[in-house]
């Protein structure tokens, strides 16, 4: 049985999580298997979408704890692109409507003891070490809660009026759901002079469309003639056609915005920004989900340090932030090149500001043996953040402490003490044949290490 949020555990300090999406509930079921008491207030989303999500979304999701969430995953379904003049079958993608699976999630959440409170966070304050924070409920009533430590993962909308913020071009998408009959579920992406368009359709007949334009330069008409101008829109596409035929809308289309933002603070002493209230990358890059998950998975341990280890308070805020910043940065990349591939319209706005944000860095940079080095870095271990030594290189500058549970910086300084001996031989001696030999072609692999022998024995 949950206890309330005002109630205290064995002395445990209460922790208050601000959204019930993806982020805010895989960090609140991290924390409850940290010991923890959570309390979630959530509140449903403004619009319905159907999202596509990758397969290491879906592990990521297991991993953090979602049972019947996982349940309103769609099976992979195939993805089409219609990018540079050409269509061509990209991957797969499955295909969740974010109603019914945000509806799972809740009860995923309780069934692990979360206390869910369903609301919207109204106003909240400090007073001493504990935070009271008013709450409006789903049937209009008023509660006001009392926590020590406070997750904010109210994806876009969390309040950031004095927060610093760096930001990519400004983007808007407008979003709506279709029904027709039932057909067999697929989605694809399309690109066109103003924007880009991205469309599903799940077997039950639902369909979504969604385009995503410049928010500076698209001449949007009025709200009373936007459903005719989406609609005139998509007649212009090429792949549209297949996917609204036989149907038709089911609600006014809906704006929301796109524009990849990075937040400069995200952590304090009792409290943090986690998903897409942190960082929010452009929907092209196809990770948003992913990285919210990704900083939700780490924001446990972090938590759990700043209240159980706050000597090492200054080490988990800088590992929080430090990898907040890098994954914005590589996901922004990731679509930079996207953007950079799409040839057709060199002259439209929406391209050309695009194509060269956030700079001419690589995704991934090129690594030479001469720059991969060790050093100590800190990691999550155990539930709180520790320094370890880790292998530090150009295209992972945070390091890289294990792969699959074994530590890679001493290895690496073996192999680097016998230079004069082929590296898969130092391993080997160290991890056994069959471990020895695939750690070294994989050092190989990263341009960690030269070339390694093929006829070990």
């Amino acid at each position: 049985m949950a206890l309330s949020a005002g109630e205290s555990f064995m002395n445990e300090p209460t922790i208050l999580v601000f959204g019930g999406g993806p982020a805010g509930a895989a960090v609140a079921i991290g924390l409850i298997r940290l010991g923890y008491q959570v309390t979630v207030i959530a509140k449903p989303r403004p619009f319905d979408a159907i999202e596509g999500i990758s397969n290491r979304v879906v592990e990521g999701m297991r991993g953090a704890g979602f049972s019947l969430a996982l349940n309103e995953i769609a099976e992979p379904s195939p993805r089409h692109a219609t990018w540079g003049g050409q269509t061509v079958a990209a991957n797969t993608e499955h295909l969740i409507w974010r109603s019914q699976f945000d509806k799972a999630l809740l009860l995923d959440l309780k069934n692990h003891g979360a206390e869910v409170i369903e609301g919207r966070v109204r106003n909240h304050s400090r007073d001493g070490s504990r935070y009271t924070v008013a709450v409006e409920l789903e049937n209009g009533d008023a509660t006001n809660l009392q926590g020590d430590f406070i997750v904010d993962a109210r994806g876009r909308t969390a309040p950031s009026a004095h927060v610093t913020r760096r930001k990519g071009p400004q983007t808007v998408s407008l979003l709506q759901p279709w029904h027709g009959p039932p057909i067999c579920p697929r989605s694809a992406v399309e690109s066109f002079a103003d924007g880009w368009a991205w469309m599903a359709t799940r077997s039950d007949g639902q369909r979504y469309l969604q385009l995503t334009l410049d928010a500076t330069s698209s001449r949007l008409p009025a709200k009373k003639h936007l459903n005719q101008w989406f609609r005139q829109e998509l007649g212009g596409l090429r792949k549209a056609s297949s996917f609204i035929e036989g149907s038709e809308p089911v609600a006014e289309p809906y704006g929301r915005t796109s524009t990849a933002v990075l937040c400069k603070s995200n952590i304090g002493d009792s409290w943090i920004r986690v998903g897409d209230a942190a960082m929010a990358v452009d929907p092209l890059s196809g990770n948003g989900m992913f990285q919210a998950l990704s900083s939700a998975l780490q924001a446990p341990a972090v938590i759990n340090t700043l209240l159980k280890c706050p000597e090492r308070s200054e080490l988990a805020k800088q590992f929080y932030e430090t990898r907040i910043e890098t994954l914005f940065y590589r996901f922004a990349r990731i679509g930079r090149d996207f953007y950079d591939s799409e040839n057709q319209w060199s002259i439209s706005p929406f391209w050309q500001s695009r194509r060269k944000w956030p700079d001419a860095q690589p995704v991934h940079a090129r690594v030479r043996p001469n720059e991969v080095v060790t050093a100590f870095r800190p990691v999550v271990n155990n539930g709180c953040i520790e320094e370890k030594e880790v292998v530090v290189t150009p295209d992972f500058p945070l390091g890289i402490w294990h792969l699959n549970e074994v530590p890679l910086a001493r290895l690496l300084n073996a192999v680097r003490a016998e230079p004069h001996r082929s590296p898969d031989l130092v391993l080997i001696e160290i991890l056994g044949h069959e471990k020895g030999k695939w750690i070294a072609f994989w050092m190989e692999k990263q341009g960690w290490i030269g070339n390694v022998r093929t006829n070990s024995s």
